[in-house]
């Protein structure tokens, strides 16, 4: 596997330089030469594919390390704290994402064997195989063919979904296709709070979302996203403000704007999370050079 990973960096790393990274529809390149402070990110529902270095997020109360030997799968909007710890000039961190498009899965799910699956979580980290790197391969050759993508990457895209669902992953993989799953139910009530995460929540309200009692929504929700509800909205919340303090070091007005009651409440959860209060946590982004496009949005 060495061979195909060494072969996908380099080709990674050719085109971000180039920044040819929007032909593949979904895909997207990562080549960073320095490890990195904690940043804010609130990612989708992907499959992230590390060919050379490491990364460590911190979702809810669970740190997960990746790196060549593994892949990341998000099957829910998660927001966590991720950091590169393993870079540099001379060997930089490569990585790859795809998108994970929900009607596709639902339609590739009634051809794939189902397999026992132990993950009741949201998102797991999983041993690579080469099965899985060789679709990989192939799709990321295609850079080099742009005139070829339409035809041959979603086909390519079909096989990586196929072998995601024969891992160790796939049960996770099959709930999010079915509308009927406990996932789907618990993805529908996530929806709610990123529209309204700057709105108190009642934990009713969203169990009759999502359609279960309150006792099974909050231990289904925290199966799955590794946190209760309520620590899900503050922590969309603190992202959102770190967002916001990167423009502006106000950090009262960004408090209110997410939501928050106390600006000393918010200010002790803030460092509590980041490390240091609002103002020189955001006073450190604009000195590293950390723009809006490096810490997502809630939105």
């Amino acid at each position: 596997m060495h061979k195909q990973l060494d072969e996908m960096s380099a080709q990674v790393q050719r085109h971000a330089a180039q920044k040819s990274g929007g032909i593949l529809p979904g895909v997207s390149l990562f080549v960073a030469t320095s490890v990195s402070y904690p940043t804010s990110i609130v990612y989708h529902p992907m499959l992230c594919l590390v060919l050379q270095g490491a990364k460590e997020l911190m979702i809810g109360d669970r740190l997960l390390r990746f790196d060549p030997a593994s892949y990341f799968v998000a099957s829910l909007e998660l927001p966590a704290s991720a950091k590169i710890v393993d870079a540099g000039k001379e060997r930089p961190y490569v990585a790859v994402s795809l998108a994970l498009d929900r009607n596709r899965l639902a339609a590739l799910v009634p051809e794939v064997p189902v397999r026992p699956d132990g993950h009741t979580a949201g998102f797991a980290v999983s041993p690579v195989t080469k099965q899985l790197l060789d679709p990989w391969l192939r799709l990321l050759a295609l850079l080099d063919t742009p005139e070829d993508v339409p035809i041959l990457a979603p086909m390519l895209e079909r096989e990586i979904l196929y072998r995601l669902l024969q891992g160790p992953q796939g049960g996770v993989l099959r709930q999010i296709a079915r509308a009927d799953s406990r996932l789907s139910q618990v993805r529908a009530a996530i929806a709610w709070i990123r529209a309204h995460y700057d709105e108190s929540i009642r934990i009713e309200n969203l169990a009759e979302r999502a359609g279960m009692s309150p006792a099974s929504f909050h231990r289904h929700f925290k199966s799955a996203t590794a946190m209760s509800p309520l620590q899900y909205q503050k922590m969309l919340r603190l992202h959102e403000a770190r967002r916001l303090l990167v423009v502006s070091a106000d950090a009262s007005r960004a408090a209110y704007r997410v939501g928050y009651e106390s600006a000393s409440q918010f200010s002790r959860e803030y460092a509590r999370m980041f490390g240091a209060p609002p103002s020189r946590d955001a006073e450190r982004l604009r000195g590293e050079g950390i723009g809006l496009e490096q810490i997502s949005s809630v939105a």
